[in-house]
């Protein structure tokens, strides 16, 4: 039965406790979604539940958590299409060369290492089809948070440098072709599933990446007679709408909600990028994100067992992700001519995995492709990954702040 009071206490809760551990992430020198990230895994059995089990089962029983889960849904969906409408395709095309080289490398490289390792992960910790397993977990190490580095890029102001435009031109790409790769891998795990002929889902993907595109020339005609400006609320909702729609029948043909809510951003005329993201995202972020990363935190328990042998994969995870990542970022850059110092920035940004490598890993656990100790490693992976990113640019930068000059 839904309890209304609990509800509203546990949005409260969670809102209220992210703000003020994101505001203190912040003072020390970390993006304020790091500080959100790590209180949703807080409010989980890692911290609150070990210190104070009681109030943990109160505040969040387990029956309680589907009406969380289903209002994150909505933010997600919201999100990602805030996401496809950030992408910028003119910066991408101003640095084709470089990003298009840079993010093959840095997608290529962690993919290949991901199959890789599947291979020891797998008999400990997988289930249903290798194959999808192993795609999955090449995914997860393949992904950029598109929104993590556009926050560290805006915080260090190096959003209008040549640094920080090739690193929101490989991360879109990035974003673009993690995105494709999880539909891809939802729809092997979903035919198992599904009674629906493979030919029939391809057919019907393909009429929706068409139905995209004329959507998409037909938002551009109609920007041409709307107040770029000044976005009327009616179109905001108009845009919403289109999101979440686009969600849905992606959800229907096998390709997942989230991946269609991105299109959808994509196929957004880039006329209104800021009306929208001004209009739709300090609600996203501030209330329906930090929700998604709390329910992350509950299902997630970093306090591992299991041994010697568990401490030694999260290692192995670890390492894979960081060489994989940071490594194949910084020798694609240097062979377009990039500094080794600004390379290895750029490799840094790039291995943040945070709020877009925990939606990720949530619908492999959805799947049921993760086991709750690998998903709960590959969050730890995650989290790591994108806390380390802006001390060791600090650590750089003072090394040789030239290297960080447009």
């Amino acid at each position: 039965m839904f309890n209304n009071a609990l509800f509203l206490v546990q949005i409260a809760v969670i809102a209220g406790f992210s703000r003020l551990v994101a505001w203190l992430f912040h003072k020390f020198g970390q993006p304020q979604v790091v500080g959100e990230m790590a209180a949703g895994i807080a409010l989980g059995p890692t911290l609150l539940g070990l210190i104070a089990p009681g109030t943990f089962h109160a505040l969040f029983p387990p029956e309680s958590l589907g009406y969380l889960n289903a209002l994150s849904q909505a933010g997600l969906a919201i999100f990602m299409f805030l996401v496809g409408v950030k992408v910028d395709f003119a910066e991408m095309r101003r640095h084709s060369s470089l990003a298009v080289v840079t993010s093959n490398i840095s997608i290529i490289i962690p993919l290949l290492m991901g199959l890789a390792l599947a291979t020891r992960l797998f008999p400990r910790y997988g289930s249903g089809d290798p194959l999808a397993f192993a795609l999955f977990i090449g995914t997860a190490m393949s992904v950029t948070a598109f929104p993590v580095l556009a926050r560290i890029l805006t915080e260090r102001n190096l959003l209008n440098t040549r640094l920080g435009s090739v690193a929101i031109a490989c991360a879109a790409v990035d974003d673009i072709t993690a995105w494709l790769l999880l539909a891809t891998i939802v729809a092997i795990t979903k035919h198992d599933q599904d009674a629906r002929p493979l030919w029939l889902m391809f057919v019907y993907v393909v009429l929706y990446a068409a139905g995209m595109y004329a959507l998409g020339k037909f938002l551009n005609w109609l920007s041409h007679h709307m107040h770029q400006r000044k976005l009327p609320l009616d179109a905001t909702l108009f845009f919403v709408v289109i999101a979440l729609a686009s969600g849905g029948l992606a959800e229907w043909i096998g390709i997942h909600a989230l991946v269609g809510a991105f299109i959808a951003g994509l196929v957004t005329p880039r006329h209104f990028r800021a009306q929208l993201i001004d209009k739709l995202e300090a609600i996203t972020l501030l209330i329906l994100i930090p929700i998604f990363f709390a329910l992350t935190g509950i299902r997630t328990n970093l306090l591992f067992t299991g041994g010697l042998t568990v401490w030694l994969d999260l290692g192995l995870i670890l390492l894979v992700a960081m060489a994989s990542k940071w490594g194949a970022t910084m020798v694609g850059a240097m062979l377009k001519g990039m500094e080794w110092r600004e390379a290895c920035q750029l490799g840094l940004m790039m291995n943040t995995r945070g709020l877009v490598g925990l939606v990720v890993l949530s619908v492999g656990q959805e799947r049921g492709i993760l086991s709750p100790q690998l998903f709960s490693m590959m969050v730890f992976m995650a989290l790591a990954t994108t806390f380390m990113a802006a001390p060791l640019m600090d650590c750089i930068a003072r090394q040789k702040p030239s290297a960080v000059a447009a």
